[in-house]
């Protein structure tokens, strides 16, 4: 029945895959500030539950991470991650031209604004990893951001004074919030982050023991949606309690659990595939395409949350199972051969 609900799982991230092969690659760029909305909002449910202190109606789920900023997961790690990959679509969504020359500004300062107010709302989510991703998530978009070009006309706004008043008062309006997230949130929730060790939570040990199932169910794995099972039968008697792992905290661990050197063998055709785009992307392709710039920024996304996935599972959520058919869609399309090739500045050359 496990393996049935696995299966099942799929569905959400299919669906995205069989409309985003449909549409143009017009339409596929402008969903980069849909996840950046999807992300703010995430975020700032994550603000409203440390401000509350972890009222129940804030939350979506009955098995969550209560009294922490888990936004709209159940995971305070898997919200982190979301808000790790937003650096680099920020860097991505400024670096590319289009619009008059003060929307572009607009963008630019809104853009601003909200990765100034990333790193509080990362702290507050608790999540050690969280801290990780968002240095990597900084890096990369500090590689990928480029002044956008300005060298064609573009047009000025009569009403200057709308387009720059508007971001600028978000703007204001975000940091405020994010600032008073660190005021109102729970001391623990920030507190975890130093307090506490790395292995505190005995992921180590539960990896240790995934390691021995994975060499006693090998070579085929112990089978799609088994590994709770298959971990309770391992599980040493100085370990059990009350609770269950749902999970081996490691995506990569228990993919080899579950299927077994086909699993592997899976992993290292995707790893291949991936090293194979994301090289053509930074090395091969023009970096004035605006196909490029996607590109760059969906691989750095692509290893924030490979590396997330070495500490936890955020790609068995259907949000971020659907945000990941996303980036390899974006990467793939550097790689797409058109009679009309179209710079990051929207001309067509």
């Amino acid at each position: 029945m496990n393996g049935w609900h696995a299966i099942a799982s799929l569905f959400a991230p299919f669906a995205v895959l069989l409309l985003g092969v449909q549409l143009s690659r017009d339409d596929l760029f402008r969903l980069l500030p849909v996840l950046i909305g999807l992300g703010a909002l995430s975020g700032l449910f994550g603000l409203l539950q440390a401000i509350s202190g972890g009222n129940p109606v804030l939350y979506f789920y009955r098995i969550t991470n209560n009294g922490s900023a888990v936004g709209l997961f159940a995971n305070r790690n898997h919200a982190a991650a979301l808000l790790a990959c937003l650096f680099p679509m920020l860097a991505a969504f400024t670096a590319i031209t289009f619009g008059s020359v003060d929307r572009q500004r607009s963008r630019q300062i809104l853009a601003a604004a909200i990765g100034i107010v990333l790193i509080p709302l990362i702290l507050v989510t608790g999540s050690r990893s969280g801290l990780l991703l968002a240095v990597i998530g900084l890096m990369g978009a500090a590689m990928l951001y480029r002044q956008p070009l300005t060298g064609r006309p573009v047009r000025r706004s009569a009403m200057q004074w709308k387009f720059t008043a508007a971001p600028l008062l978000a703007g204001v309006t975000i940091v405020c919030l994010g600032l008073l997230s660190l005021y109102f949130s729970r001391a623990e929730a920030v507190e975890r982050l130093f307090l506490h060790s790395a292995g505190d939570d005995g992921r180590a040990q539960f990896w240790l023991i995934a390691v021995d199932l994975f060499w006693k169910y090998f070579p085929v794995g112990s089978g799609s949606g088994s590994f709770v099972e298959a971990f309770q039968i391992a599980e040493p008697n100085r370990q059990l309690d009350s609770t269950y792992l749902n999970r081996a905290h490691n995506d990569w661990l228990e993919t080899a659990v579950t299927f077994g050197v086909p699993g592997i063998l899976l992993l290292v055709v995707a790893l291949v595939a991936y090293v194979k785009k994301g090289y053509f992307a930074w090395f091969c392709a023009d970096p004035l395409r605006r196909a490029t710039v996607m590109a760059r920024m969906a691989s750095l996304a692509i290893i924030i949350l490979a590396i997330a996935s070495a500490f936890d599972y955020p790609l068995r959520t259907p949000t971020m199972m659907c945000i990941f058919v996303l980036l390899t869609l974006w990467l793939a399309e550097s790689g797409r051969l058109h009679s009309r090739v179209e710079d990051i500045s929207g001309v067509e050359r």
